[in-house]
């Protein structure tokens, strides 16, 4: 009682004081220096047939997580197979493996409260399972035998390929969903990342598509392993040893990146669709993770659209305007290809045309007028600080370090990440903003009632063209 007293008059003392006052008064100018970080050690181990192993230990609790990356994805799905990748994950999770049948996968991995999920994005397929500690070798056991020896039951095949069908039947549905697939083949054409599965596609996957992704990808030097949790090293490889030891390497895919199309002129995409508000999405090519400006470029998105209430798109089309709930901006940076440059927001269909404007303008302004001093500070300390927080926990910091090596990121990128947007300056934002910031060649979707605001569209300055979604 008597501390919590102490507490009591030493708190109000410091709250009466000039100093204190001053600050609640001023908030905006309150300063907090950046934290201090070093990225924690993560043990680095590659076996003898060539797989890649990452270790982060840690004892809190008696659990473990493991990712695995497998080189391969969407990029590599020939153009009458799109989807393929996205079809082979879900069967492989799904499907059981040479010694499980899907429905003894399913009764094992629920019996140890073990989570099993796959996934494919451009570059990878990424396979993770939590577990017990206790459960531990169990788990490494079936999945070795998932990874080395898929089933792809005919069954679930099926199923999965039924799943793929309603996706595809229902894709019209979110207005989000339209936008997005609508920029995409307008930036990309007939490129991988503009290319969406279709039904007779879909209807075409056979069992021997499966077999052979696995048979081109699934190699053990393919095979990029996170781990975290309650486990010890050297108990680590010995039970890998055990379930992968006699898997050997052999010749790996030719990696054919195909090349991009050049960026098309602006253009306005109309896609009529009976709601009451709509989305807004536009877009251009953007960078990847090689780009020497990729830090310069986080700080001006900050300042445009990517910094919250901070940003000037929140700024100036929510907090001044009140004509939209969220608006933002980032980059996509791309792992090997670059990728898009994105500013959204939703509006009602009597402001649509104003906020398309308004997001133009503040693009524009990057590109014409050097920011201030207070934007650069502020969203150089933002970033700085919020890196720190990227790596909540164990499997945070693993799994971002294994996905960097993967896609080949500079060594040390991470360790200096925060010097280097330190260094950046008001003259590196408007260079970067003028290099790749192209409201001339910005794609611009809008879906919603297009009939109350087609008749203003063509103030913007752009081709317009509607899309008929039941040619899609």
């Amino acid at each position: 009682m008597r501390y919590l007293f102490y507490l009591l008059v030493s708190l109000f003392i410091f709250g009466c004081s000039p100093n204190f006052l001053s600050s609640q008064e001023r908030p905006d100018q309150l300063s907090f220096p950046p934290l201090d970080f070093s990225f924690p050690e993560v043990a680095e181990q590659q076996l003898q047939n060539g797989m890649k192993l990452y270790l982060k230990e840690d004892n809190e609790l008696p659990l473990v997580e493991l990712t695995v990356l497998v080189e391969g994805g969407s990029l590599y799905d020939s153009p009458d197979k799109t989807g393929l990748s996205q079809f082979f994950a879900t069967t492989l999770s799904t499907g059981g493996s040479e010694n499980l049948s899907p429905a003894e996968l399913e009764a094992e991995l629920e019996a140890m409260a073990a989570i099993l999920t796959v996934s494919s994005s451009s570059y990878a397929y990424e396979i993770d399972l939590s577990l017990q500690r206790k459960d531990l070798e169990r788990g490494i056991e079936i999945l070795a035998d998932l990874l080395r020896r898929p089933r792809f039951d005919a069954e679930r095949m099926e199923l999965v390929r039924n799943q793929m069908f309603e996706g595809i039947h229902r894709q019209n549905d979110n207005p989000g969903s339209i936008a997005g697939r609508i920029l995409s083949e307008a930036v990309y054409q007939s490129h991988p990342f503009g290319a969406y599965p279709t039904v007779a596609g879909v209807a075409g996957f056979s069992r021997e598509d499966l077999l052979e992704i696995h048979s081109r990808y699934f190699k053990p030097q393919n095979l990029w392993l996170a781990v975290s949790g309650d486990v010890h090293q050297g108990e680590l490889v010995r039970l890998l040893e055990q379930q992968f030891g006699d898997w050997q390497s052999s010749e790996s895919f030719l990696r054919e990146m195909p090349l991009e199309p050049p960026a098309p002129q602006g253009r306005i995409y109309l896609v009529d669709k009976d709601i009451p508000q709509t989305t807004i999405l536009m877009g251009h090519p953007g960078i990847n993770k090689d780009n020497p400006d990729l830090y310069a470029l986080q700080v001006a998105n900050y300042i445009l659209g990517g910094g919250g209430f901070n940003s000037r798109m929140m700024r100036e089309v929510r907090s001044n305007r009140g004509l939209a709930y969220s608006v933002y901006s980032y980059f996509q940076v791309g792992r090997q290809l670059p990728e898009l440059f994105i500013a959204k927001s939703e509006t009602k269909s009597n402001s649509t045309v104003e906020v398309v404007s308004l997001m133009q303008q503040l693009i524009n302004q990057m590109r014409d007028e050097p920011v201030t001093v207070a934007e650069l500070d502020l969203a150089k300390k933002s970033l700085i600080n919020s890196f720190v927080f990227a790596f909540s926990d164990s499997h945070s910091v693993v799994s971002r370090k294994v996905r960097l090596d993967y896609y080949d990121y500079p060594e040390n990128y991470l360790e200096h990440y925060q010097q280097q947007i330190a260094a950046v300056s008001i003259a590196d934002v408007q260079r970067v903003a003028q290099q790749y910031l192209h409201p001339d060649k910005l794609q611009i979707v809008l879906v919603g009632d297009s009939d109350r605001y087609i008749d203003a569209v063509s103030s913007l300055g752009l081709p317009v063209e509607k899309v008929d979604l039941s040619l899609e």
